[in-house]
């Protein structure tokens, strides 16, 4: 048998109608490639819409496809596909078959193999230059035939043939891995499905593992609605399936066609569930995955310079789109936001000089402005940004912009600068030099004439992405989409570390942004050691306050977990670390500022992508037999945006971008060591500068008072006896302005003919600083003015705002510390949730010594007016119940029959509690407080109490 069998990785280049292929060296080019010609520049590989109409996943013209079969298995938002396919030469002479899929861009192929007539040619990933040699070996001895891989708009197509004889049966089997990163608030899984032909069994599996669980999951398609129906999805609280399983009848265009009718994409789009703005820390396998998406946050403020090309190249449908564009960026912006509009050809033009807010007036006429816009001329790109920078910097330094906003720049255009500054580095140095580190640039190259590789560069350079815009009849859409991913910032300068000696080999652990919608992760090597338990700690800083937030992963429980399941990637953390690890390298390889920084990382890179099998730019598939005499090779093609983006998409920021780099270790602040896997009665033992003094007023059960009166050392007890839904005031302060109010709710069902109440809510109100914090059973929701922050209680948590700390300690209770003299806590009583009576409830712990302003009143409050109410307790004697003493106590005036018992104070033991001894007082506190319990309702939770 004849076998002429070579996977050369080339690329398709249309020029003039005709195709060309020509191997890559893997190598991007250098500062001097830039200098070159403009047509040899700006060659760009792409797939016209013809070649995409003419697309076939098996090639022949007489052949039996018997099988094609695609599975994806993704695992924690990373995914492997394997695509399957059994052919056989059913024509009377020898000819050539081709496998061909198109991948994402995203992924790397990991593996390919063949067997042909029982002969099997294996892949594995080998250094360049070592796989192109051998190969090289084999073609000197006639073994070899050859493949393109090309590259289309979001995909990469691999393209495989093979010259066998009739009769002869191939099977083809492609491999590749990516990780799925989150835009809009999605995860999306995409396979592109064209096998050109009716084939008897063809199937499409797509199995979702999420620890954590799956929240939402769907399916897209641009397959029509009859093949859409036969989509069939299951899932679970953790897992998903989506199978597409279509008959040779269902598969035919018309029911007595020979034609396939599937031709389109298939996507699974998906999310995950989060049961805190901590994220979620995966171990498995000795490495580690921290995935990060907070939400219910309120959005930063934005103050976007947007630069615009309008040299004579935009002209026709460039424009109409990037003008379409823009009036709905512009309706996108609020008040809160500030902008202008810089255009550009040879020229440079502002629509505004300055900064101006997002007023409809202002969004009105800037509308007016873009749609004016006549694109003719040459381009100058370096003054235009240097003019947009400059406008930030102005801005800035006259505080006319918020310190806690975000600062960007958004760079459209088609081509390569023609005015000015022409030397692409250059422009970047200059753009590098006056970039403040609080600004950003994102670039959005439109179309192929436009040097992408440059344009992202200065982007990831400038903490931004880049992202290229496809000039078709969507770009319109494609820009307005790019923005959706960035008009929602909702922290800056994000950090997120682990304890000193826990972890190793850590990817990007800074980001500059996070944006409604993204992801940002980090991943690395777990250290062995004698703890099962790994802590991280992030840090970011929101609108008007810095949060820091805990969370922790057990170091066995996710390995127990996929060893069970049948359809997981169980090898999901090794390669995602070194997928995020390689991806970054790539980028920083870009920068390097010298040839030594560059080799090193291209050192690294190799060594990475052969031990992990990934075909990145700088290594090779070699696909060889069993017997290693017939060789195959298949490299990566050179696609500038194959490798641009980081792991944490879109507000990562490069690992080169300017961002200081900070350490991966962390010492913990004293209340992240409140939390523990230790019982109760040991987590609240926290470090006494955290913890509230020993002596309390409090409110805990159903709701029993217990009020410490310090200058007779005595602790009077008393219940109120009030309705579900009645808000109580506990403190009002008008001097100082402070409220503490709380929210009754009641028991499942009555109880010896009594319907128990407890605090459901709690309520702190700071109106200098305009601080409001709600604590519920579910969550703890903060607001400040008009921005609305939500927590839970399954991350631990630190929350600083002007004078106002708040402390979230996992499960357990809530600190609030107002300007150092004020201490309320919260603590959260759990039960089970199918107790037939009890429900969750909170009990509030309310420092003995804050200080207060003389008005200060309240349930609570009251007893911390100067001067403290005298009392007197006499005549002790036995009671009705032998344990409990009974007596007379004299206060305010009043004579009260009390009696000696105990409640309890559960900060030390949130299950069982400890006694404090106190006199009771009946019926509601009844002449112990002043007036009635019912003239403290007050009708909203933040409310002041009026004066009684």
């Amino acid at each position: 048998m004849r076998r002429l069998l070579l996977l050369l990785l080339g690329l398709v280049l249309l020029r003039q109608g005709r195709g060309f292929e020509f191997v890559i060296d893997g190598e991007w080019e250098d500062e001097a490639s830039h200098l070159q010609d403009h047509r040899e520049r700006h060659k760009r590989a792409i797939l016209t819409s013809e070649e995409q109409e003419d697309f076939e996943a098996i090639r022949g013209d007489d052949i039996t496809v018997k099988s094609y079969k695609v599975e994806s298995r993704i695992t924690s938002r990373f995914a492997h596909t394997t695509v399957r396919s059994s052919v056989v030469n059913s024509g009377s002479k020898a000819q050539s078959i081709g496998f061909n899929v198109q991948i994402p861009k995203r992924a790397f192929i990991t593996n390919f193999t063949m067997n042909v007539n029982g002969i099997t040619f294996m892949g594995s990933v080998k250094e360049k230059t070592v796989a192109r040699n051998l190969y090289a070996q084999a073609r000197a001895r006639g073994k070899a035939a050859g493949i393109v891989r090309a590259n289309s708009q979001d995909m990469e197509t691999f393209k495989t043939e093979v010259h066998v004889p009739p009769g002869s049966n191939i099977e083809f089997e492609l491999h590749y891995q990516e990780m799925m990163h989150r835009k809009l608030g999605f995860y999306e899984h995409s396979l592109y499905l064209q096998p050109g032909r009716l084939v008897p069994q063809f199937q499409v599996d797509v199995y979702i593992y999420e620890p954590k669980g799956i929240s939402t999951v769907q399916t897209t398609n641009t397959l029509g609605e009859e093949l859409t129906q036969l989509i069939k999805m299951t899932s679970s609280k953790d897992k998903a399936h989506v199978v597409f399983k279509p008959n040779l009848q269902q598969q035919r265009k018309c029911d007595n066609c020979t034609g396939s009718a599937i031709d389109g994409v298939f996507s699974v789009r998906y999310d995950v569930t989060r049961d805190s703005n901590a994220g979620e820390l995966q171990v498995s396998d000795g490495h580690f995955v921290q995935f990060f998406a907070p939400s219910n946050l309120s959005p930063l403020p934005k103050n976007i310079v947007f630069v615009i090309d309008v040299s004579g190249s935009m002209w026709g449908v460039k424009m109409k789109q990037t003008v379409e564009a823009m009036q709905a960026i512009l309706d996108d912006l609020t008040i809160d936001d500030h902008f202008s509009i810089i255009d550009f050809n040879h020229n440079v033009r502002c629509w505004s000089e300055e900064l101006v807010s997002g007023s409809s007036i202002q969004i009105a006429d800037a509308k007016k402005y873009i749609q004016n816009i006549k694109p003719n001329g040459g381009t100058n790109i370096n003054e235009a940004l240097m003019r947009a920078v400059q406008m930030l910097v102005r801005a800035s330094n006259q505080g006319l912009i918020d310190p806690r906003s975000v600062s960007m720049i958004i760079l459209v255009s088609d081509g390569d600068p023609t005015v000015g500054e022409i030397k692409l580095s250059t422009i970047q140095k200059n753009v590098k030099r006056v970039m403040r580190e609080e600004f950003s640039l994102f670039s959005l190259g439109i179309g192929f004439d436009v040097d992408y590789d440059f344009l992202e560069r200065i982007a990831m350079e400038n903490r931004g992405v880049a992202q290229r815009i496809y000039a078709n009849h969507d770009a319109a859409d494609q820009l307005r989409a790019f923005y959706s991913q960035v008009s929602s910032p909702l922290l800056r300068r994000i950090t997120i570390q682990f304890p000193e000696d826990s972890v190793s080999d850590v990817t990007q652990n800074r980001f500059d942004k996070y944006f409604e919608g993204s992801e940002l992760v980090v991943a690395g090597k777990v250290l062995p050691s004698d703890s099962n338990t790994l802590t991280s700690l992030t840090t970011a800083s929101a609108a008007r306050l810095d949060i820091t937030l805990e969370t922790d992963a057990d170091t066995a429980e996710l390995d127990t977990e996929l060893a069970k399941q049948q359809h997981s990637f169980t090898g999901f953390a090794k390669q995602m670390w070194a997928y995020i690890t390689i991806k970054q390298l790539i980028s920083e390889r870009s920068l390097a500022p010298t040839a030594a920084k560059k080799r090193k990382i291209t050192q690294r890179i190799m060594a990475l992508a052969v031990e992990h099998q990934f075909v990145t730019p700088l290594t090779a598939l070699l696909v060889e037999s069993e017997d290693a005499t017939e060789r195959l090779l298949a490299d990566s093609p050179k696609d500038p945006k194959h490798g641009c983006c980081l792991g944490g998409g879109f507000g990562g920021g490069s690992a080169s971008s300017g961002l200081v780099p900070v350490p991966v270790v962390y010492q913990p602040p004293p209340w992240v060591q409140m939390t523990t896997t230790a019982p109760p009665s040991q987590v609240a033992k926290g470090p006494e500068e955290w913890a509230l003094p020993q002596q309390v007023n409090l409110v805990d059960n159903d709701p029993h008072f217990i009020i410490h009166l310090r200058r007779s050392d005595t602790n009077v007890c008393f219940n109120i006896d009030s309705k579900p839904g009645h808000i109580l005031n506990l403190v009002s302060d008008s001097g100082a302005g402070l409220v503490v109010n709380g929210q009754l709710v009641g028991s499942k069902k009555m109880k010896k003919n009594k319907l128990n109440t407890y605090f459901g809510t709690i309520s702190v109100y700071y109106q200098p600083d305009g601080v409001s914090l709600t604590v519920g059973t579910d969550s703890i929701a903060m607001t400040d003015g008009g921005n609305n922050h939500s927590f839970t209680w399954s991350a631990t948590a630190e929350i600083v705002q002007d004078g106002v700390r708040i402390s979230i300690v996992k499960n357990s209770h809530v600190s609030i510390v107002i300007n150092n003299n004020i201490q309320v806590m919260v603590l959260l009583h759990r039960v089970w949730k199918k107790n037939p009576v009890s429900v969750d409830f909170l009990g509030i712990y309310i420092a003995n010594d804050n200080q207060y302003s003389p008005l200060v009143h309240g349930l609570i409050g009251q007893f911390s007016r100067d001067p403290e109410p005298d009392v007197s307790v006499y005549d002790v004697h036995e009671g009705v119940d032998p344990l409990k003493r009974e007596a007379t106590m004299e206060v305010k005036g009043n004579r009260l029959h009390v009696t000696r018992g105990w409640q309890k104070d559960y900060r030390t033991d949130n299950t069982h509690g400890s006694n404090v001894y106190c006199w009771f007082v009946h019926n509601s506190g009844k002449g112990f407080i002043d007036g009635h319990y019912t003239d403290y309702i007050v009708p909203n939770l933040n409310s002041f109490l009026p004066t009684l």
